[in-house]
């Protein structure tokens, strides 16, 4: 990802940065956070391996899909390589995305037993949608596509939001400002969200597929959202083992 930082804003950081030094005289420093860069994937042959970085971006966040809140996701990470070609445009490279479910509150029948029922919980599971592009201009935070599958003990496996040719296409907009959290190793700190998103109806759910658009107020055209509170981190490639 990458970022354009003002003059004034690396002064205000340096100056943050000195306070927050002085302040901090005599402390114990805190530990080094460690990062899983096992899903960079291979760069493209012929390229600058000092040029391409394999960047690796965790989030939690809450969303609005249809009509139901969905107030904390679980927690997701998303990796992907990117750096200049031999011709000098742009190159990417997905690597992973890896999160957990997010139970969907009252679950499949929007009532309390939904939540305590198993047989009756609902959760939704990200998965990668086959199209990214990370590549930020100004607050604008590129895309990605994802799809939920929509995971119960009532539901088949194939019960899927967004599937095949018609994902839901996420375009991030940074929310204030990007923060260092640390230069070494790099770590920065954003907030992003989207709300122009639309969000088509589950299919593959056999004879609750109706059951669960009508819960999820499927298909929406409009007032979807989603927010992340991010951190990402990143490597360059002559810094990680050979793929």
């Amino acid at each position: 990802m990458k970022k354009t930082t003002t003059t004034g804003f690396a002064l205000a950081t340096a100056a943050a940065l000195a306070v927050s030094l002085a302040g901090a005289a005599g402390a114990s420093a805190a530990p080094t956070p460690t990062y899983d860069f096992s899903d960079c994937p291979a760069i493209p042959s012929g390229v600058d391996a000092t040029r391409w970085k394999c960047e690796v971006l965790t989030a939690t966040g809450s969303m609005r899909l249809g009509n139901r809140e969905v107030p904390e996701l679980a927690p997701m990470t998303i990796t992907h390589a990117e750096g200049p070609m031999p011709d000098g445009s742009n190159g990417q490279v997905w690597g992973a995305l890896r999160g957990g479910p997010t139970a969907v509150p009252g679950g499949l029948l929007g009532t309390p037993p939904g939540d305590r029922g198993p047989l009756l919980g609902l959760s939704l599971q990200p998965e990668y949608g086959g199209r990214s592009d990370f590549y930020t201009v100004g607050d604008r935070m590129g895309l990605f596509t994802l799809r939920f599958r929509a995971v119960s003990p009532l539901l088949p496996g194939g019960c899927v939001i967004g599937g095949g040719d018609a994902p839901i296409e996420i375009r991030l907009t940074r929310v204030g400002s990007s923060e260092w959290i640390s230069k070494n190793p790099p770590v920065i700190k954003f907030t992003a969200t989207d709300d122009t998103f639309t969000v088509p109806a589950a299919t593959g759910c056999g004879p609750l597929t109706r059951l669960v658009n009508d819960r999820l107020g499927l298909p929406a055209q409009t007032g979807n959202r989603i927010t992340f509170s991010a951190v990402y981190t990143f490597k360059t490639y002559d810094l990680l083992p050979a793929r």
